[in-house]
């Protein structure tokens, strides 16, 4: 998940927000805001309700970022390698580049973010009871316990026996121990969460419908979310199997046709894009730096006058670093995320100039070739994030939330 505001770094890993997280802030500010503490303590002022709710949104937040941190860095004692942490409107996600090496790191990374929430909890419940004992305000203490409670239902919530939840980590990492196979463990641990994310529809439908609930429709959204979510990570696990073992060099497509950054659009479509079969180009300078991609459907998109006036260059999209690889890098490396432009999962770069290509098409015949040599096959849905908890796209770059 990309960040669109980046925080700075915690304990050597990038933090950051997507925007979708003031989402959750404005929806747990509202709740405090405008039913909790005014039932608690009627008659204060709107400003002092708005005041605490706000500031009790903002601890919510930092809640989720411990928990999202205490598997980040419960990872990085394992030797895995914690990529980023992003908050969003259904908790956080580090992700986890690797995976962990046996079935106990993996059970210890997967219980660190409940461990840390129920933990939180005891500590803000404690606090309430203290401030309460000394007669401090009563909003203040109602607020630092709803808190508390939170923290302790996103530590249960998240011990649901499913992938991407925390729970169905702890599921994968035992049947990993039992069975001695990562990948079948990974598969279960999927449709379990497929599983959930069902039964978490149904019974959002159920609270919509006969209660006119709508905190059904967050259940049903977190249920959608995981179906896709488990989906995801399936294909990314197999995807991880597939490849392991492979360099990027063996399943890119390499010496790609280059689009120089100087060219007018309309000249590099009459002279190279329309009689080459390449989705994408990578855009170089003279000295043959990389400085972005142009995807070959977006500039068929463009109006003939907005052709002869845009330079390659100004048309290109940012190759993040992420995106780039080396050829002798392992494949697992370069899958398991949303392809850049819909297209590219990688720009392989050997001494500063462009070697390679890997797109979607050469991922899916990876696949292909895999399963046709009696590999896995290229079959059923994965990918993770999860409320709160962590994201793991097997065998490579995980999400963990």
């Amino acid at each position: 998940m990309r960040q669109s505001l980046r925080l700075g770094r915690v304990a050597g890993i990038p933090v950051g927000v997507h925007w979708t997280v003031g989402v959750i802030l404005l929806l747990i500010a509202d709740v405090l805001g405008m039913s909790v503490l005014p039932a608690a303590r009627e008659g204060l002022p709107a400003t002092v309700y708005w005041t605490v709710a706000v500031l009790g949104a903002v601890v919510f937040a930092g809640s989720l970022l411990v928990h999202e941190l205490s598997h980040a860095i419960v990872a990085k004692r394992h030797g895995v390698r914690v990529r980023s942490i992003t908050l969003w409107m259904l908790g956080g996600v580090a992700e986890l580049d690797g995976d962990p090496p046996n079935p106990s790191a993996d059970l210890r990374i997967a219980l660190a973010g409940p461990a840390s929430s129920l933990a939180l909890g005891v500590l803000l419940a404690g606090l309430a009871l203290g401030i309460d004992f000394v007669g401090g305000p009563t909003i203040v203490v109602v607020a630092l316990g709803w808190l508390a409670l939170m923290n302790g239902v996103l530590a249960v919530f998240n011990m649901l026996p499913g992938a991407p939840m925390d729970g169905g980590r702890v599921l994968r990492a035992l049947l990993w121990r039992r069975h001695g196979d990562r990948v079948r463990a990974a598969i279960t641990a999927t449709r379990a969460g497929r599983v959930v994310g069902f039964a978490l529809i149904a019974a959002g439908l159920a609270e919509l419908l006969g209660w006119a609930s709508l905190g059904g429709l967050w259940l049903i959204l977190i249920g959608w979310f995981l179906i896709a979510a488990a989906g995801a990570e399936a294909r990314a696990t197999i995807a991880g199997a597939a490849l392991a073992g492979l360099r990027v060099a063996e399943i890119m497509t390499p010496d790609p046709v280059v689009a120089p950054s100087w060219t007018a659009v309309q000249d590099f479509i009459d002279t190279v894009a329309a009689r080459s079969r390449q989705a994408v180009y990578p855009v170089v300078e003279f000295d043959g730096r990389l400085t972005g991609i142009v995807i070959a459907d977006l500039l068929a998109r463009l109006r003939p006058a907005e052709r002869a006036g845009l330079r390659v260059g100004q048309a290109a999209l940012p190759v993040p670093p992420e995106y780039l690889a080396g050829p002798d890098d392992p494949a697992t490396t370069v899958s398991g995320r949303p392809p850049l432009g819909g297209v590219v999962a990688a720009v392989v770069i050997e001494h500063g100039r462009v070697v390679g290509l890997v797109t979607t098409a050469d991922l899916d015949w990876a696949l292909r070739r895999a399963a046709m040599a009696g590999g896995p096959a290229p079959a059923g849905p994965a990918g993770h994030e999860t409320p709160a908890g962590h994201e793991t796209p097997a065998g490579h770059g995980q999400p963990r939330s």
